[in-house]
């Protein structure tokens, strides 16, 4: 008996264990989400290191790196930091 099988018999005989499924789905679905969102956008990651050792001295003053920003407009924003 395979093991889609028998979960598919063990929902069928407990309903209830549907919405637990849903939501633990839902929630390793929007981590696993989260983790590669940051793994490929953070600057702080450097996947190539012989072509772009540092790569967040390559970031644009107006750059939102960010997920999410509470009251901050990236785009009116000035370079404050010397170059290398």
């Amino acid at each position: 008996m395979s093991v889609f099988s028998l979960l598919v018999k063990q929902l069928r005989s407990h309903p209830a264990l549907i919405p637990l499924f849903i939501f633990i789905g839902g929630g390793v679905t929007m981590s696993a989400t989260y983790l590669a969102r940051l793994a490929l956008k953070n600057p702080d990651v450097s996947w190539d290191r012989n072509n772009n050792p540092e790569p967040w001295n390559k970031l644009g003053p107006t750059y939102q790196y960010k997920l999410f920003a509470v009251n901050m407009d990236y785009s009116k924003l000035e370079k404050d930091r010397p170059d290398f």
